[in-house]
């Protein structure tokens, strides 16, 4: 995939409207307040908008917000984002009622340069997650120019990330852009050497990734839950920990691929078990593929700690994705405190990609010590894996 794409810096906008799509899909509190817990999809959204409306463009914003399958749900409403959009911007940011209904148009058909509107939840339309041709067109038909900045929805097909750019010329926003040149530039040519990070509990959603990362990287880390598979298949014994037996036989192949092709794979050497799946369970460090009956692995061991530590201080590049341990338990917390901390040490490009392992890093506080902590965590996965993303490849190229 071509990742060199125009921006909104290499088209002129001046007196355009342009449609923008952002990710406010933002946490809610679950009282049905509309309340915003976390607004860092909105402020990450600013510098594109901002640059905007400096340049006398008006903005008609558009993004989806959970799963409301093509139903009008009123808690999924957008109207919360639009208050505290206008709070960021310190400019009211017009509410359209809909998304390509009568409000939504004659508010589009009334913005001036140097406005801002937000259409309502894109999922609300039954054809947005269908890439409907039609929705998409009704979409374009508002604007002038399509600009796309929500890089945790461009590995979706949908009428709003994709569709659009069939009708109007496409470019990317800030933090697109960003993702492309940190991600897509450690991927196409690191620093070396590079080292990958992967953890979370399972290797059927990481096969991909661990494939494409034996062609490029100099060294694979593997922690979570998916080490267990790793270890069943190579003999050892996993008691109760999570394991996947269909991908076995995968976990074996990657093994012997890694070392056809001279890509040093390390796996754990000791193992955090427990006798329950519980924060405040009894634990026990044993070595790698000797967890008793009845014990299930929640952490890496103290010496794999020391191991994945000492690999990442001499990294030109470090890619992290997902936990090293059941992180959300303090106890079983320590394996992926270590690598953040060590990540937050080295003087390696260092990235994170997104979910799980961007939220340990915030709560840690190391995110500021971070080369790059990427906005989209299914996105960029995929786009690790080599994936082609829709929402990316529909942009004009440079």
């Amino acid at each position: 995939m071509n990742y060199n794409k125009k921006t909104v810096r290499d088209i002129d906008v001046k007196g355009k409207k342009v449609l923008l799509r952002c990710d406010f899909n933002v946490p809610m509190a679950k009282d049905g307040s509309g309340v915003i817990t976390d607004d860092k999809r909105i402020r990450a959204a600013l510098p594109t908008i901002q640059y905007l409306l400096d340049q006398n463009a008006a903005v008609i914003a558009c993004s989806h917000m959970g799963k409301p399958k093509g139903e009008v749900v009123p808690s999924l409403s957008l109207k919360p984002v639009a208050k505290r959009l206008s709070e960021l911007l310190g400019k009211e940011v017009i509410m359209a009622d809909d998304v390509v209904g009568p409000d939504a148009k004659a508010k589009a058909a009334a913005l001036k340069p140097g406005q801002i509107m937000l259409l309502e939840n894109t999922r609300f339309e039954k054809g947005e997650t269908k890439n409907d041709p039609e929705l998409a067109k009704a979409m374009a038909s508002m604007a002038d120019v399509y600009v796309s900045d929500a890089f945790g929805a461009v590995h979706r097909a949908h009428a709003s990330t994709a569709g659009v750019a069939d009708y109007l010329p496409a470019v990317s926003g800030f933090l697109i852009q960003k993702e492309l040149e940190i991600i897509g530039g450690a991927l196409a040519s690191p620093k070396r050497p590079l080292v990958a990070i992967l953890g979370g509990s399972k290797v059927s959603s990481k096969i991909g990734v661990i494939n494409n990362l034996l062609e490029i990287a100099d060294t694979i880390i593997i922690g979570g839950g998916m080490a267990y598979t790793f270890s069943a298949a190579q003999g050892g014994k996993v008691g109760d920990s999570l394991l996947e037996a269909d991908w076995m036989d995968y976990s074996k192949e990657m093994v012997e691929k890694a070392a056809a092709k001279g890509v040093k794979l390390l796996l754990p050497v000791d193992t955090v078990c427990a006798d329950a799946f519980a924060p405040d369970a009894k634990s026990q460090v044993v070595k790698a593929g000797e967890i008793p009956d009845g014990w299930q692995g929640l952490d890496i061991g103290p010496e794999t700690v020391k191991l994945y530590c000492d690999a990442v201080k001499d990294a030109g590049t470090v890619i992290w994705n997902g936990p090293m341990g059941v992180f959300e338990f303090p106890a079983f917390a320590k394996g992926t405190e270590a690598v953040a901390k060590a990540l937050s040490e080295t003087s390696a490009i260092t990235i994170i990609g997104g979910g799980d392992s961007a939220a340990a890093v915030q709560q840690l506080g190391y995110a500021e010590k971070m080369t790059h902590i990427s906005t989209g965590g299914g996105a960029s996965l995929e786009f690790m894996e080599g994936k082609e993303l829709p929402g990316v490849a529909c942009l004009l190229d440079k």
